[in-house]
């Protein structure tokens, strides 16, 4: 028995499961503070006896394995969770094998061993909700470098009849200030499911997105581009995306790919809302074969 946690902003999903990826039992606890919120999640683990644990958290997190912080969520605006040591708590409480990330590159892992990525080696995970965020895998291996990437806060070119100033803390009109889905209520004063007959909603945010995906696709190059969040349940922005995509690039990458079948190349996930807990399971499988 393996276990699993999606920590959120808002919620923490814990799941016992098996190797394959099956989930046996979840649990949703709200995020509060630690000391609300940690006591619940360990306390699940223990009454299961899971053999390993992969944990995707919500950040910025310290994923550098070799730094003294490793496993701590660092700067973030939630209350009581800035610096807070997530995997030494989890270790010291369970005493098993545990691997760490963030929650979009667990989702990346997952869609990719068990999603819509299946059988290739890399792929890209975009989050597009409350904020914007994105992980990937690239020659089977999540990708990290002096930090995990953060690719939700690339610049952006404005579309031409935006005057919206973004709200990004940091940088203002970056993507996530763009067009996350706080963005497209602020723009338009409504929420982004109670606008999904109104086009040029759609057309300008699948402006900043195309842009966004053109950046990754000539940098990372990934072999599939999946994308999650509750601002891409909105189905009619995929054909947008792709068409805004294909246009950025302008024949540039002359792969059948993205000339010729775009349509499978850039997909929502196949695990839908299960992404990022199956990954957590997938991290939880890694952990235990390095033992």
């Amino acid at each position: 028995m393996l276990g699993a946690i999606e920590a959120g902003g808002t919620k923490f999903v814990c799941a016992v499961g098996k190797e394959d990826g099956t989930i046996i039992e979840r649990i949703k606890i709200d995020t509060l503070t630690p000391e609300q919120t940690m006591p619940e999640v360990i306390d699940f683990f223990k009454r299961h006896k899971v053999k390993a644990l992969g944990i995707g958290s919500f950040g910025p997190v310290d994923i550098d394995q070799n730094s003294p912080t490793y496993g701590n969520i660092t700067s973030t605006p939630k209350p009581g969770w800035t610096n807070y040591p997530f995997l030494k708590t989890m270790k010291e409480a369970l005493h098993i094998p545990i691997e760490f990330n963030t929650d979009v590159n667990v989702a990346a892992l997952g869609e990719m061993m068990q999603g819509a990525a299946q059988g290739f080696d890399s792929c890209l995970y975009i989050t597009v909700g409350t904020g914007i965020g994105a992980g990937a895998v690239v020659q089977g291996n999540l990708l990290q470098g002096l930090s995990h990437p953060e690719m939700g806060h690339v610049l952006v070119k404005r579309h031409p009849d935006d005057t919206f100033e973004g709200f990004c803390p940091y940088h203002k009109d970056c993507l996530e200030g763009m067009a996350a889905g706080p963005a497209i209520e602020k723009r338009w004063g409504q929420k982004g499911h109670e606008l999904q007959n109104k086009q040029e909603v759609w057309e300008i945010e699948a402006y900043y997105l195309a842009q966004a995906l053109m950046q990754y696709i000539l940098t990372i190059s990934p072999k599939k581009i999946i994308m999650g969040g509750g601002v891409m349940k909105q189905a009619q922005i995929f054909p947008l995306i792709r068409k805004q995509v294909q246009e950025l690039l302008n024949g540039y990458v002359p792969l059948p790919q993205i000339t010729e079948h775009i349509e499978d190349y850039i997909v929502p996930p196949a695990l839908g809302d299960d992404a990022g807990i199956t990954g957590a399971l997938m991290l939880a499988k890694r952990a235990l074969e390095k033992e």
